[in-house]
């Protein structure tokens, strides 16, 4: 896989399917589970060919395609041949010294992914943080909340714009402008309002009269720059006020009855913040900033992380979900969303505008990630949606250097073959395509090893795993009687049964590709994962772990799929071993890694050296550094991990040991003994049994 992984540094592309196949309308695809697809990240540094063009790019008067190294080029008559919809384009005077050894950069071989910088670019706004805080929460959780706003507030840059909301069951929004004392605004949070009311009330048309006509929307339109400077302002010219109001913050004063909850106006107040930026600051880099401790018991809107999905992916938002607002998950994230330098920046980024066009016999079923539809209909798209479908434009309202967008295609299916060959055996037909993907058309005749061979070649075990788990994910969302197991145990049994090896009837004899080797072990620990098995999580907490897969690269997703186990003893260097309950001893340290939790495991014996004390003896080193080694390692995986991952020390034996023993494959002899040093007592099967049960299904 390490040649996709090439792939991936260059262009921030990782495809399933590197080959795609093509059927007719009589033939079932090899696509059919595992749809032809695109994991990308717009964001994603190339480091090997940074190109950044100082000029507009070239595109192709019909089908607004650009420039690429896939044209055909015609020097003598200066045009150029679009690779998508094969129409003829003149070369602008100023690529007439255009030739054959004096390329523009867009045409290098090697120039795949191009930056450009238009002519009408022009310098960014600042950033708009509008910071909307829960004050329904007790003493000691407002601290800690108050505590990490004056940390976070202390990074922005002096140029960033900011306001402030409160709420309880009342929704105030402050007029950080007004130097004199605290002044704010009340709003009922059981009442919904409008933009207009909104500004109606906050005294916007006092001095100015209101328009008669138009959209309201900023300076330019409608509010003076005075009025919006009231409630959102540089930060270094509120900087004082702001940090009184946060020390003034009191939790709710109302009395709450012991069987109920706090009155908290969650949907009210983000309501209001979004109506304020709209209105403001519209189509500009702003964020709001929400701070909830509990779901919304009052007022408009049933505002939990599960509901609040659909806004926040939507929008290109992003969600910590910890146990406190003390808890180093929340301070460590919200720092680095702060954080504008270093090689852990986010690198975060606003106002982006995705397009996509593709060959002929290929359309766009639509994008799973964070994204909006822009409702640009047309040939491209397919009569079937996925996710944010039926449209080939999509709005990214914000995105970091990791956030990654599954597209989904539709490979068109053929009313005849392209070409008949006359020997019937061998029916498999290769056409290579300007896009520089190769296309496959095939008749039935899935055995033919030269076909499979070319296929499997160009198959991504890793994607693919990923591609699953996001359509799944999708699946289990929108329609309520999708059984998950059902349907990921159908795609990997047909996917293995046509690309695999094996007799009729003979188990043994199934063999599979070594580009699928791993695959049915990605499918076990896909199955087993909290994005398949939901029953011991929340709706929020399944709905959390579903927002960070859907906007994660590759790298990043499989290791939510199948966690990384690194083991560290007296005997061997640092070095990965098996997700099995064999992997575990007394004398050794493991660290998990599944990417929301990082566990630092013990064995007895490591553990009973550690309690007695031998790592404060001076003749002990080795020991010091073998229990140093564990945590410098798992310090380094949460410095560059956003949401910053919970990490937990255990020890074998202790409570905190399920952490790992939950994700690691439960194996036995099949007499009910385990292999390790530890029992894992599971309903489920193990991986051996696993693929012992593929075997026969397959062969049968």
């Amino acid at each position: 896989m390490a040649e996709f992984g090439e792939l991936e540094a260059q262009d921030g592309v990782r495809m399933p399917w590197n080959i795609i196949p093509v059927v007719t309308k009589k033939e079932q695809s090899i696509d059919s589970e595992i749809p032809v697809s695109a994991i990308y990240t717009p964001l994603r540094s190339s480091t090997e060919h940074p190109l950044l063009l100082p000029y507009s790019p070239l595109r192709c008067r019909t089908c607004r395609s650009v420039l690429n190294p896939y044209s055909v080029v015609d020097f003598s008559a200066s045009v150029w041949g679009c690779p998508f919809c094969f129409n003829r384009n003149p070369f602008p005077s100023s690529y007439s010294s255009i030739a054959d050894n004096n390329l523009p950069p867009e045409l290098f071989p090697h120039c795949t992914t191009v930056e450009y910088l238009c002519d009408s670019y022009s310098s960014p706004s600042p950033p708009v943080f509008l910071f909307v805080v829960d004050t329904c929460l007790i003493s000691e959780e407002l601290d800690f909340l108050k505590s990490s706003l004056f940390q976070a507030l202390d990074l922005l840059p002096d140029t960033s714009i900011v306001g402030l909301i409160t709420f309880d069951s009342l929704v105030r929004v402050y007029e950080l402008g007004f130097p004199h004392c605290t002044k704010s605004y009340f709003f009922h949070g059981n009442k919904d309002c409008t933009k207009d009311q909104l500004l109606d009330q906050l005294s916007f048309f006092v001095k100015n009269p209101k328009p008669s006509s138009g959209v309201i929307a900023g300076a330019r339109d409608g509010l003076s720059s005075e009025d919006i400077a009231r409630f959102l302002l540089p930060s270094s010219d509120c900087q004082f006020t702001l940090h009184s109001v946060l020390e003034e913050l009191r939790n709710n004063p109302w009395p709450v009855a012991a069987d109920h909850r706090p009155a908290r106006c969650t949907g009210a107040a983000l309501r209001i913040a979004a109506g304020l930026l709209g209105a403001c600051f519209p189509g500009s880099a702003a964020r709001i900033m929400a701070f909830i401790g509990g779901p919304s018991t009052e007022g408009p809107g049933a505002v939990g992380i599960a509901e609040l999905k659909v806004t926040v992916e939507q929008t290109g938002g992003f969600v910590v979900l910890a146990e406190s607002f003390g808890h180093s998950v929340f301070r460590d994230s919200l720092r680095r969303v702060f954080q504008s330098s270093g090689e852990n920046d986010l690198g975060l980024s606003s106002c982006g505008i995705f397009e996509i066009n593709c060959s002929k016999d290929i359309k766009v079923q639509g994008i799973i990630g964070s994204c909006a539809s822009l409702e640009k209909k047309g040939p491209l798209c397919s009569d079937t949606g996925i996710g944010q479908g039926h449209t080939s434009a999509w709005k990214m309202c914000g995105l970091d250097k990791n956030t990654s967008i599954c597209l989904v295609f539709e490979v068109a299916k053929r009313e005849t073959p392209d070409v008949v060959l006359q020997s019937q055996i061998i029916s498999t037909q290769m056409v290579k395509q300007d896009s520089g993907l190769q296309l496959f058309r095939d008749d039935g005749s899935w055995e033919l090893k030269a076909y499979r061979q070319e296929l499997t070649n160009g198959f991504d075990q890793e994607a693919a795993a990923v591609v699953m788990a996001r359509l799944i994910s999708f699946k289990m969302e929108t329609q309520p009687e999708f059984n998950p197991q059902r349907w990921v145990d159908k795609a990997l049994i047909n996917l293995c049964s046509r690309c695999g090896e094996y007799q009729k009837g003979i188990p043994s004899s199934f063999r599979v590709p070594s580009q699928l080797s791993i695959f049915p072990q990605f499918v076990f620990h896909l199955r087993r994962s909290q994005f398949v098995q939901v029953f011991n999580n929340s709706p929020d907490e399944t709905a959390y772990f579903r927002m960070i897969l859907n906007r994660e690269n590759v790298s990043n997703s499989i290791v939510m799929i199948q966690p990384s186990l690194v083991s560290f003893s007296f005997h061997s260097p640092p070095e990965p071993t098996l997700l099995d309950v064999a992997s575990i001893a007394a004398d050794r340290i493991l660290v998990l890694d599944s990417y929301f939790t990082l566990v630092v495991f013990h064995g007895a014996t490591i553990a009973q050296w550690r309690k007695a004390g031998y790592h404060n003896q001076p003749e002990h080193q080795a020991f010091v550094h073998l229990l140093q080694s564990p945590r410098d390692h798992a310090d380094t995986i949460i410095s560059e991990r956003f949401p910053t991952p919970r990490l937990v020390i255990c020890d074998q034996y202790g409570s905190q040991a399920r952490f790992l023993l939950a994700k690691l494959n439960p194996s036995s002899d099949g007499n009910g003994t385990f292999s390790g040093e530890s029992n894992v007592f599971t309903d489920d099967v193990s991986l051996s049994v696993f693929l012992d049960h593929l075997r026969r299904l397959i062969a049968q």
